[in-house]
């Protein structure tokens, strides 16, 4: 599943660069010197990805606590499920009912603190920026989440989180370099593979749960590991 996230991430950075390009594309880089140039770059993706790391960790734990009341496969399918909803459900029907109403003042505040540090120019600057950059809300970011929640265990959803961060470095660095580079009907087909690829890890999610015996897709193993947790959790 961590090729899947990091495809997942790669893709999904198309999203990414409409949704955080504003914020990437005046990173105070210096354009001078390459070197430090570089440096700030690494700065800024190790921040994000490390905001992802800790994201995928915490959700990965409370994965963890609901295998052990042995619904990792039912999880599993849930996961996927809730993937899949997510791509077929109009935007407009969530809009409706205004599910981010709670965290407007979070983001407005972290909107803020990006906007203080985008003045600055030091390493650790671009450190903080990814920190918080990852932090806004973002439909993506939520999709990897799920995968992290079935992943098993916080080490398993912090690496997953881990790569669909990394799969999501090379376009937002093309991007800070070039600015949005990606017009017309290209930017198009690449936003339509991006739900169907989104649907495919639902699905793949929903074939694990079912433990149908298929290697590498839907093991049975899931199913002796879950009696054996049972069996512990009895004793």
């Amino acid at each position: 599943m961590l090729y899947a996230a990091f495809i997942l991430g790669l893709l999904g950075s198309f999203h990414c660069v409409g949704m955080c390009g504003p914020v990437a594309f005046l990173l105070p880089l210096d354009r001078k010197n390459r070197t430090r140039r570089i440096l700030q770059l690494i700065s800024y993706h190790v921040g994000r990805v490390l905001t992802y790391a800790v994201l995928g960790i915490i959700i990965g734990l409370l994965g963890k606590s609901l295998n052990l009341f042995g619904v990792q496969q039912q999880l599993s399918i849930v996961v996927g499920i809730l993937m899949i909803v997510i791509i077929l459900v109009p935007l407009k029907l969530f809009n409706r009912f205004n599910f981010s109403r709670p965290i407007y003042t979070t983001v407005g505040k972290l909107k803020n603190a990006i906007g203080v540090n985008l003045k600055k120019k030091n390493v650790g600057t671009f450190f903080t920026i990814g920190y918080l950059n990852g932090l806004l809300p973002c439909g993506l970011v939520y999709v990897a989440i799920f995968g992290a929640l079935a992943s098993g265990g916080a080490l398993q959803g912090g690496a997953y989180m881990v790569f669909f961060g990394l799969g999501t470095i090379p376009l937002m660095t093309t991007a800070i370099y070039l600015g949005n580079f990606l017009k017309g009907k290209t930017k198009q087909r690449l936003k339509r593979a991006i739900p169907v690829f989104v649907v495919a890890i639902g699905i793949l999610f929903i074939l694990r749960g079912m433990g149908l015996d298929i290697p590498y897709i839907s093991p049975s193993e899931l199913v002796a590991v879950e009696k054996v947790d049972n069996q512990m959790i009895c004793h």
